[in-house]
């Protein structure tokens, strides 16, 4: 009789939170409107999309009159996003059941966001993924936050994958590059802030058009 071969473990699926699991970039873009008003000119919408998947103090330095002004502008971003989150946070249609369905067929799920991660705990919370994630890396829990390693790495530390067991879904240029260079194949999603040339010229491969297509994905990406 031939010996039984070992049974690979099903790979890691990390998700980015806003833009991927949960329908809030217009919240986000209405929070950035009030954290600007009445301090002068405020980003566009198409500026602050671009830097969308960077931690909210980075974005809005990048925007200010000067460094001692962002305290204020998070502030007041906070203040919004705290009074109106629970009425303007959504999970993209079919999201809850494509993690389910992930996760009962045996796939770690992490969550890497450039949001703290009081926040992310609170949005997952809120839309019924929480207790479906094992690990949530946010802006304060890596030195260094995407495009760089640091966050994917710390998730595929605490879920005992390594990288080649591990793919990222993510819809922006921050996702796909955070992905590589950690040594995770990207899955570019195409419901998000960016599109697929944006994606593709990042470096992403794989593409999913809408959250139902992800568990075949992940099916076919998945050596075991």
């Amino acid at each position: 009789m031939s010996p039984t071969l070992p049974t690979r473990a099903p790979i890691a699926v990390l998700f980015d939170l806003d833009g991927t699991l949960v329908d809030t970039i217009p919240f986000i873009l209405a929070a950035v409107r009030h954290a600007f008003a009445g301090y002068g000119r405020c980003p566009s919408d198409a500026e602050w999309i671009a830097g969308i998947g960077t931690p909210l103090r980075e974005q809005l330095a990048s925007f200010a009159r000067s460094p001692g002004d962002v305290e204020g502008l998070f502030d007041r971003y906070r203040t919004y996003w705290l009074a109106e989150h629970d009425r303007r946070t959504r999970p993209f249609p079919g999201a809850v059941e494509v993690v389910e369905r992930l996760a009962a067929s045996g796939h770690p799920i992490g969550v890497v966001t450039a949001k703290l991660s009081q926040g992310a705990h609170r949005t997952l919370r809120h839309v019924g993924l929480e207790q479906l994630v094992q690990v949530v890396v946010g802006a304060d829990t890596t030195a260094r936050s995407k495009p760089h390693p640091d966050p994917v790495l710390f998730a595929l530390d605490r879920l005992d994958r390594s990288p080649d067991a591990a793919l990222l879904v993510g819809d922006s240029t921050h996702d796909v590059a955070a992905a590589l260079a950690a040594g995770v194949r990207p899955v570019g999603a195409l419901w998000g802030v960016c599109d697929r040339a944006a994606l593709a010229a990042a470096g992403a491969e794989v593409f999913a058009a809408q959250v139902a297509e992800l568990p075949a994905i992940v099916r076919a990406l998945d050596p075991a």
